[in-house]
């Protein structure tokens, strides 16, 4: 019995896997060729932004951090729609080669959007949005009602016990 794999770990590695083979397929036919051999056309492709979010409990502000490295600040659109928000937009990647007498460019277009649900109480009228170093931080207050707060549990009354040489 020792000698059995831990279900969590094969799990994980069996999608960590299938992830894996599915970026490798959609690169493969994205990255084709093009008919006219001279490297690659301007070409679009989707990026989906890695996004950390989390309620600062002593502040109490809402913090969204989207990587977005190098995307230029204007092409950033940051919407709020209801309880969700909406971050899309696009980078350019210019890269230029020089084999022997020819130069060619290729340009890449990636796009991106990602929404993101914002927790109950968040202030959507006061959403700020600064850039920097790659990074898109995105605050918002939030109302301390709509806060986690701490439940205290008490313990019943524990019944009272009759005595055996008590009557009625």
């Amino acid at each position: 019995m020792a000698n059995l794999a831990n279900r969590d770990n094969f799990y994980r590695d069996l999608f960590d896997f299938r992830r894996d083979f599915e970026n490798i397929f959609n690169r493969f036919f994205s990255d084709a060729p093009t008919r006219s051999g001279g490297g690659r056309e301007t070409s679009s492709q989707s990026l989906i932004p890695a996004v950390n979010a989390y309620l600062d409990k002593d502040k109490k502000t809402f913090h969204c951090q989207v990587a977005l490295p190098g995307v230029d600040p204007k092409q950033i659109n940051l919407q709020v729609h209801g309880d969700i928000l909406s971050i899309s937009g696009q980078r350019e990647n210019r890269e230029e080669k020089t084999n022997a007498d020819v130069v060619y460019r290729e340009w890449a277009f990636e796009s991106f959007e990602r929404d993101i649900p914002l927790p109950e109480g968040v202030d959507r009228d006061k959403v700020s949005a600064e850039y920097r170093n790659g990074i898109l931080e995105i605050t918002a207050p939030i109302a301390a009602a709509a806060m986690p707060r701490r439940v205290e549990v008490k313990g019943a009354a524990e019944p009272k016990q009759m005595s055996a040489g008590s009557g009625r």
